[in-house]
């Protein structure tokens, strides 16, 4: 297939922000597509060569990238750098840049096929070692070579990582049931994504084998399962009424989400957004075969950081010392101790078991288990009564959680969706919100007085599922100090666009925009109606939105979090509501 065919369905979706429309575009991308490389097509649409759990990642350094464009193009460095400045989307660059290309070359140009583009995107993720950056620039400079202008601005675009289709991935899902099978076929579509967490993989089935073959995707030892999600409430009793008056209230402990893979003698560690964290936590990878009495499972859990001296639970912060770390393990082990506390078991010695009960998993997982000082069972009750919870969570809150999860005692494990049968139960003593937000930047404004230099504000936004588009919810600039003020910009320069974001809604005029990317968690005094935020439009006023009176940066940066995973619009208005009940 002619890569320039997938190029101009993927201008039809960059022209649109709505999802239908995107739906249809993808529909006829899949329609043209041989079954043979779907699953390629599938990658690339994504802005990527393999799924989230793969180890192999693009992301080229600008640098590298003005140096194949200069040596593909024939302009110089600092000519393809003043485009860059002018442009500001190295994807539009690349484009700008191939339309002037100059005669520097007797090599023939040939026509790029989607087989050939993926191949060298696949050995520029796979090349390493001390000439790894000449191998991969070379690739990249092939592709380049032959590239048409709009060809060059979507390779360019991926393997800086930075694609901007705007396309989520329950889109793309969409848009396969509807080429492939029929529309009420979706949910046994996603389930198949959901529990394989590659999407490659599912189009490739869908498309070779048919609906039936897509049934039959499985959990799978070694491949991280997408994590089922929880709402939230805000009291007690309307908790107990959700979940059919008796429930599971476990801490919620203020940590990393992790899912343990085990199998013939090794473990296999996987953050919340399928990240392979395995090397950045050894003491996991050795106790957990000590304690792990089955042959292989899959146990999800929190990865907790702990004060050793009192055995209390320690703020988030402490384990994100440890991400991302190649060297100083050992030291990073004794200065930031963490423990692994277990709280489900979704697979054990060949049987899946998120078709079964909470009760049943939590059973299953006691069997396979054997706690120990570092791996432990999280702490749970089971009642039907709000009082003896309320105690509970007192207790939970002294114990350094942050909250409960209330869980449905009969609830399977629903994969990659957020529904009631979790349910978020978090407090804060301060008179302010009922809970805190993960919330989006998209936005910020120039800093005055003695902030002027930096930013002094971000504007934040929240998640329209219903949309796939981020609405604005408040400005942000407390909770920051001097030191962190100063490095926001360069902390957010990769994010740095010239305009507003196609899928950010909003009526502020910022001075700065940037890609919707960077998670940071968020608390406020309360949720009110506003005329100057998008968050929610008309969904309590006409022509106003909702926004967060009085918010501050409580210091954690949610890199655990994707933005589509940030705080939806429909969990403000449920917030917005349940302070109204307690104002009542």
């Amino acid at each position: 297939m002619k890569y320039e065919e997938i190029v101009k369905i993927y201008d039809k979706i960059a022209r649109t922000t709505k999802r239908l429309e995107m739906t249809d575009h993808l529909v006829e991308l899949f329609s043209k597509v041989d079954a043979e490389v779907i699953d390629k097509v599938t990658y690339l649409t994504q802005g990527k060569v393999y799924p989230d759990f793969d180890p192999y990642e693009l992301g080229l350094a600008e640098k590298m990238v003005i140096k194949a464009l200069a040596s593909t193009s024939g302009l110089r460095d600092n000519e393809i750098e003043e485009i860059w400045k002018e442009k500001g989307d190295m994807g539009l660059v690349a484009e700008e840049a191939i339309s002037r290309k100059k005669q520097t070359t007797l090599l023939e140009m040939t026509e790029l096929t989607v087989e050939k583009v993926y191949e060298n995107l696949e050995k520029i993720a796979k090349a390493s070692g001390p000439r790894s950056q000449d191998i991969k620039m070379r690739y990249l400079a092939d592709l380049l070579h032959n590239a048409k202008p709009s060809e060059a601005r979507y390779i360019t675009r991926t393997v800086m990582g930075k694609m901007r289709l705007g396309i989520a991935d329950m889109t793309m899902i969409d848009a396969l049931a509807i080429a492939f099978a029929e529309k009420e076929h979706r949910d046994e579509i996603e389930r198949a994504y959901n529990v394989c967490s590659d999407l490659g993989k599912v189009s490739k089935t869908l498309a070779q084998e048919g609906l039936e073959e897509v049934r039959k995707i499985h959990l799978t030892v070694g491949v991280p399962i997408r994590a089922m999600l929880a709402e939230r409430l805000s009291t007690l009793e309307e908790i107990l009424e959700k979940t059919d008056g008796k429930a599971a209230f476990e801490y919620k402990y203020d940590g990393l989400r992790l899912q343990a893979h085990i199998a013939q003698q090794k473990v296999g560690l996987y953050s919340r957004r399928l990240e392979n964290v395995t090397d950045q936590f050894p003491e996991f990878k050795r106790d957990l075969l000590k304690v792990f009495k089955g042959k292989e499972g899959i146990l999800e859990g929190e990865c907790v950081p702990i004060d050793v001296n009192t055995g209390a639970f320690l703020p988030f912060q402490m384990v994100s010392h440890r991400r991302g770390r190649k060297y100083g393990l050992r030291e990073a082990q004794e200065e930031y101790p963490v423990h692994l506390v277990l709280f489900d078991c979704l697979y054990l010695d060949g049987e899946d078991l998120t078709n079964k009960s909470y009760e049943e998993r939590r059973k299953q997982l006691k069997k396979a288990v054997k706690p120990s000082e570092s791996i432990m069972f999280s702490e749970v009750l089971v009642t039907d009564n709000a009082d003896e919870a309320e105690e509970f969570f007192h207790k939970s809150i002294e114990d350094g959680s942050e909250g409960l999860i209330a869980k449905s005692l009969d609830s399977l494990y629903a994969a990659g969706s957020r529904g009631w049968n979790w349910i978020k139960y978090k407090k804060d003593y301060k008179s302010e919100m009922s809970d805190t937000v993960d919330l989006v930047v998209v936005g910020a404004f120039a800093g005055r007085g003695r902030r002027a230099g930096t930013y002094g504000a971000l504007l934040m936004a929240a998640y329209d599922q219903e949309e796939d588009r981020f609405k604005t919810i408040c400005k942000l600039g407390s909770g920051f100090d001097d030191e962190m003020l100063l490095a926001l910009p360069k902390k957010l320069e990769e994010y740095k666009i010239d305009e507003v974001h196609v899928k950010v809604d909003s009526k502020l005029e910022a001075d700065f925009w940037f890609e919707p990317s960077v998670v940071l968690e968020v608390l406020g005094a309360e949720i009110t109606i506003s005329p100057s935020h998008t968050a929610a439009m008309d969904s309590k006023r006409k022509g106003a939105g909702l926004a967060i009176r009085f918010p501050r940066f409580t210091g954690r940066w949610r890199d655990d979090k994707g933005p589509t995973e940030a705080t939806t619009t429909k969990e403000l208005v449920g917030m917005y509501e349940s302070q109204l009940k307690t104002l009542e």
